[in-house]
């Protein structure tokens, strides 16, 4: 079973290399070791580019002075752009389609001196066909997806960030399963899906998995600030609202559990539950997703929907479905959403996040599906950024990862909220 000591975190990386006390080429070699050791078993990688690595860690080496993020490889999702690599999002279709040019999340990621490791796996087209990429906590369990290999990547220790996307709960549901921290970005904010293979525009996200919620932290002030950030300090009284999803759909007993422990160390520090009727509001916002989702993705992949026989069952099923949507359902979608959005905006005005479960239990057993996104498509419907907080188990060591669900305008505070979750969580681990 992997583990993600303080060794292998994003922020140890960086003050190692920031003193000296490691280099980038030296971070690169670390890194495709254990890429060369834990790929057998895990499978998250479709092509890694040791060559362009290891050159850009030599160029690196010599400036002390470079990017916050200096010498910190990571792994790009395959429906991102990495210049003179593939983009072969996870389909026949797609097979050997250099990219040109870097996503622009790609170059600043360069400009603050990280270096790519490769392309990792993702679902085809980041619908739910899945790839070859296992659970690292245990082979015989989905990794999720469709950020499937992103997560195992980070999860197997390899890599201390990738990069993903999120749709409905492709960054959210694998971080839960392989126990990293996740970020899907807000639907419009300044991380920009330029350079993605899109699936729905107006649901598309930017998705980054680290190994801790710090480390998400720390890549976000660089991506959006160019650098480090100061330590998080949570409100001291927040208000949060609990959601348990079980609207939706079945929730596990240890999910439960894990989301009742967690509340209970929320309010031991503190924090003030407010309570919210979820029940009349969240299946209409799956439902309206859903919509969206189709609609957009019949159009976006209409070139690649002429070839069906190429195409998997689940996804020649979504696109059929999106054609058959007329465009005033699509529309009423649409206003409904924003609707929705803004009296959920309101309620955030008041309330500090959401705290939910991130998936509806531990990874599923199999690896010819990724598990349901039900629990995340409210909340990418509405746009709002979420964290996946890793940290609690089950009684067969299987990850159970929450999330919390923030106001757009605030994401110090979503980070602050969400680290001390994830603290709590480390001073009491133990099985359920």
């Amino acid at each position: 079973m992997p583990t993600l000591d303080g060794d292998t975190t994003l922020s140890a990386l960086v003050t190692r290399i920031a003193e000296g006390e490691s280099s980038p080429s030296e971070a690169v070699s670390d890194a495709l070791e254990r890429l060369d050791r834990r790929e057998p078993d895990v499978r998250a990688w479709v092509r890694v580019d040791r060559h362009g690595a290891q050159y850009a860690a030599r160029q690196l080496d010599g400036e002390p002075a470079g990017g916050p993020l200096r010498g910190i490889p990571f792994g790009v999702k395959d429906i991102i752009d990495v210049r003179d690599l593939p983009t072969e999002c996870g389909s026949p279709l797609r097979q050997g389609r250099l990219a040109e040019t870097d996503a622009p999340l790609v170059a600043r990621l360069r400009q603050l001196g990280a270096i790519p490791l490769g392309k990792t796996v993702t679902t085809e087209f980041a619908y739910f066909s899945p790839g070859p990429t296992r659970n690292p906590h245990n082979p015989a369990h989905t990794p999720g997806g469709s950020s499937s290999g992103s997560a195992a990547a980070v999860a197997a220790g390899v890599v201390p960030l990738a990069l993903g996307s999120q749709t409905a709960g492709s960054l959210t549901r694998p971080a839960a399963y392989c126990g990293v921290a996740g970020f899907a970005a807000p639907v419009g904010g300044p991380l920009d899906t330029k350079g993605f293979a899109g699936l729905s525009p107006s649901l598309d996200t930017v998705g980054l998995l680290t190994p801790s919620v710090t480390d998400l932290h720390l890549v976000h002030e660089a991506l959006t600030a160019g650098r480090l950030p100061g330590p998080l300090e949570p409100p001291t009284r927040p208000q949060l609202a609990l959601w348990s999803g079980t609207e939706l759909t079945a929730v596990a007993a240890d999910m439960q559990a894990a989301l009742i422990r967690s509340a209970e160390d929320a309010v031991a520090r503190g924090a003030v539950l407010v309570d919210v009727d979820w029940s009349a509001l969240t299946p209409r916002l799956v439902d309206t997703h859903s919509t969206i989702m189709a609609y957009e993705a019949a159009r976006e992949l209409a070139a690649e929907g002429t070839h069906p026989d190429q195409l998997s069952t689940p996804l020649n099923e979504l696109l059929a479905h999106g054609r058959a949507i007329s465009t005033t359902d699509y529309r009423q979608a649409l206003a409904l959403a924003e609707r929705e959005r803004a009296a959920m905006l309101s309620l955030l005005a008041d309330v500090d996040a959401v705290l939910g479960p991130a998936a509806p239990g531990p990874a599923p057993k199999g690896l010819t599906a990724t598990g349901s996104p039900v629990l995340s498509r409210p909340w990418q419907l509405l746009g709002l950024p979420v964290v996946t907080i890793p940290g609690h188990r089950n009684g067969q060591g299987m990850p159970l990862g929450l999330q919390l669900i923030g106001h757009p305008d605030r994401l110090e505070q979503l980070f602050a909220l969400s680290s001390a979750m994830e603290h709590a969580t480390g001073a009491r681990r133990r099985p359920m």
